[in-house]
């Protein structure tokens, strides 16, 4: 996987001009001479967060970022909690974290607030506490791309199952709302059957198959999360004899969310038609951007970025919304997808 090299100085500065926000601030950042920046991987039993993983170390050393010895919180709130309090204390002046439960962070958030030590959020958007800067994409948009790809390829009509993450998280509420809203408002034809699966694989295939069992006439699946629920989604699919191309009247369609390498191979053999990239080599590459320029004491104002995305404003603090595109069997060996990049 080859990416092109990141110039941090004129980078920086371009994005700070590109969204109209001033230079002078160091409030909340401590020195604005830089240090040390602390990670913590939220999980590594996910293909989606295990690239994320490897691009961290990659876009920290491009940008010259002072990455110290990262953390794994594997799904667990309080080991977080407790990794942040170690980065802390070994001298870490920002922390780049992706909380999987976003509403049980905010006491770990005022913390580093008090200690004046800033926060990079990535994927995820604490429901409260401040936050220098979160990195992720639209994931309301993911919900309604899925749900209009399903409601045309189904012809506005059917049963489809959306196979959701953890309601405690930003994202899966996001994804969950945003696809039933618009299955009610552009598809009412089409019954939605909601599985909380708390971003467990295990829990999908269960769902999926107790599902298809009640109602063997379903068309369509939303998977909320590739990385988890691909696999166990596929192999339900093939028990079933519903594991076959889409010119087949059996076929059940399938819209996933990450744009992890298995997906796309996926979608070249047929097996799902679509998923919407969620850009993990960006999410490392602004995480360190944004880790570095908060401890520089940089500070940035909503609008428009140089890297095809919009800075909005947050009740807790700014989101870089990072791009991500729908890719199908049309698009799937674009080059310029991170999926297609990675060896």
């Amino acid at each position: 996987m080859k990416l092109g090299p990141v110039v941090a100085g004129a980078a920086l500065m371009a994005v700070v001009a590109a969204c109209g926000s001033s230079t002078t601030s160091t409030t909340g950042s401590g020195a604005a001479g830089g240090g040390k920046v602390g990670v913590d991987y939220p999980r590594a039993d996910s293909d989606f967060w295990n690239s994320y993983i490897k691009y961290v170390p990659q876009m920290a050393a491009e940008q010259k970022v002072e990455l110290m010895q990262p953390t794994n919180s594997q799904n667990d709130v309080a080991k977080l909690v407790s990794n942040v309090q170690a980065l802390v204390g070994q001298g870490a002046k920002a922390i780049v974290m992706a909380p999987q439960d976003t509403g049980a962070i905010a006491t770990t958030l005022q913390t580093l607030e008090n200690k004046k030590i800033p926060v990079v959020s990535v994927d995820t958007r604490p429901d409260k506490g401040k936050v220098y800067m979160v990195v992720r994409a639209d994931n309301r948009a993911y919900g309604t791309k899925a749900c209009e790809f399903l409601g045309e390829k189904l012809g506005g009509k059917g049963k489809v199952v959306q196979l959701m993450g953890s309601l405690g998280s930003i994202n899966g509420r996001d994804r969950a709302e945003a696809f039933r809203e618009c299955m009610k408002t552009k598809f009412p034809g089409i019954t939605v059957f909601e599985e909380p699966t708390e971003w467990e694989g295990s829990k999908a295939a269960s769902m999926l198959q107790t599902r298809l069992e009640q109602n063997p006439d379903i068309k369509g699946v939303y998977m909320h999360a590739g990385g988890v629920h691909l696999a166990p989604t596929l192999q339900v699919l093939k028990q079933k004899g519903l594991l076959v191309p889409p010119s087949d009247p059996k076929h059940v369609f399938v819209i996933s969310n990450d744009g992890i390498p298995q997906e796309l191979e996926a979608i070249r053999k047929g097996e799902i038609d679509a998923t919407i990239s969620q850009p993990a080599d960006l999410y490392a590459k602004y995480a360190m951007f944004y880790a570095k320029a908060a401890t520089e004491g940089k500070t940035f104002k909503p609008g428009a970025t140089d890297h095809d995305s919009s800075i909005i404003q947050l009740p807790n603090g700014l989101e870089d919304q990072l791009p991500a595109p729908l890719v199908t069997k049309d698009n799937v060996d674009d080059k310029n997808l991170w999926g297609n990049q990675v060896k």
